[in-house]
């Protein structure tokens, strides 16, 4: 790997670093969107990019941008990064690794004495995991044009604050950096991330090109039933949310669940009310997470799914709101060709791979070219505080990161770029 490219010693150590900020007893990382811990690793990151000389600005959206200055500042930058916030028990290296990574090579960039011909910016979005705002990836959203900022605004976490409060709250942390526009145009976006899959690692390779991710539908299913006395209600007689919850799992499971060997099917988050032991529930919400590569499919099991619901409500009824709706996407051929032939330049075994998880890299890709590289984490396990990347791995995907970026400093830009 050349030595020019990455400090791997720099990057593992701020790595480290960043986990330290929400750090559980676990060992993972609890440290969520907009929360005070993610005003920290703002102000780490910030210090850290300073000192090599980048801009730091934000958004109305919250997304933070570290940006080293090019020749003609009026092209639309180069763009590469990932996201910093992370699930309650979530790991070291979903989000934070690709940020850093993508810090490092532009550091390096600089630090070599290149000025490259257009800015060249580090970017960190705002809740791509919605884990305390549902539904995620609400930064790049708002940037792409994907949903307005007003809806996102309005979202609001389990303690009832609102996403807007909670950005306001962000933004008077930071008084004095820059506020840029929402949806700026870009020229082309990379993100590199652990794969939070077996394959690589199964394989035996390094590098993973990504060649799209696969669709994803999401929905909150509202079940209402009515109160009653556990001890003095007749069965014949109950509306009992939990028992039309259980028929529709079971069926969901069944048709939905079981459609095909690549289908998955979650049911994440459930909640009943009164919660009570003696009484007769009222009432559950719970989530769905639908996903498959193939859109069609995806259209299918999605309608199927609104109807197997009303089939087995019984004396319930039921309530099916759609959140997210992604259908699946393809990555730039040019950039996958790049981040293949820096992988084999360095000598890391690579292959094509389809994300199975959804990143922020989708929604560029509908404005940019775009693309991410994967590399392994140990046993495909990710959202949990065990996750795990070798700093060899690590290192390598940085690098071919910063290749990647090299030429792309180096040569006009692709057909889809604003200026070219």
């Amino acid at each position: 790997m050349p030595s020019t490219l990455i400090d791997a010693d720099r990057l593992w150590s701020r790595l480290m670093a960043l986990a330290a900020i929400g750090a559980t007893p676990a060992g993972g990382v609890n440290r969520q969107a907009l929360s005070d811990g993610e005003i920290e690793a703002w102000r780490l990151i910030i210090g850290w990019a300073g000192d090599a000389g980048l801009e730091p600005a934000t958004d109305t959206a919250g997304n933070l941008f570290l940006t080293l200055a090019g020749r003609d500042r009026s092209l639309p930058p180069l763009m590469l990064g990932s996201h910093v916030d992370s699930q309650p028990t979530g790991g070291k290296f979903d989000g934070a690794a690709g940020v850093l990574a993508a810090l490092e090579a532009v550091v390096q960039l600089g630090g070599n004495g290149i000025v490259p011909p257009r800015d060249v910016t580090v970017v960190a979005w705002m809740n791509e995991e919605g884990s305390r705002f549902a539904p995620g990836m609400m930064g790049s959203e708002a940037f792409t044009g994907e949903r307005s900022l007003a809806a996102i605004r309005a979202v609001r976490d389990a303690q009832g604050i609102s996403v807007g409060e909670a950005l306001d709250r962000l933004h008077a942390a930071f008084p004095e950096i820059a506020l840029k526009p929402l949806g700026f145009p870009v020229a082309a976006y990379l993100e590199m991330h652990i794969e939070q899959g077996p394959v690589l690692e199964a394989t035996g390779r390094v590098i993973g090109v990504v060649t799209g991710i696969q669709g994803k539908k999401t929905f909150e299913v509202t079940v209402s039933g009515a109160e009653g006395h556990a001890g003095t209600l007749d069965m014949a007689d109950r509306r009992d949310a939990v028992a039309a919850f259980g028929r529709m799992v079971t069926a969901l499971n069944a048709e939905i669940g079981g459609f095909d060997a690549v289908i998955k099917f979650t049911i994440g988050r459930v909640r009943v009310e009164p919660n009570a032991p003696s009484v007769v529930p009222s009432r559950v919400v719970f989530s769905v997470d639908l996903r498959h590569p193939d859109n069609a499919v995806l259209d299918t099991t999605g309608a199927r799914l609104t109807a197997i619901c009303q089939e087995h409500v019984g004396p319930c009824t039921v309530e099916v709101r759609p959140l997210v709706s992604a259908p699946s996407n393809e990555f730039d051929g040019r950039l996958r060709a790049m981040i293949a032939r820096a992988a084999s330049d360095q000598g890391h075994a690579f292959m094509d791979i389809l994300s199975a998880a959804g990143h922020d890299a989708r929604h560029l890709a509908k404005v940019c070219p775009s693309a991410m590289i994967f590399i392994p984490c140990r046993g495909g396990l990710s959202h949990v505080e065990h996750e795990w990347a070798e700093p060899a791995h690590v290192a390598a995907g940085a690098a071919v990161l910063a290749q990647v970026l090299r030429e792309l400093v180096a040569v006009p830009p692709g057909p889809h770029d604003p200026a070219a």
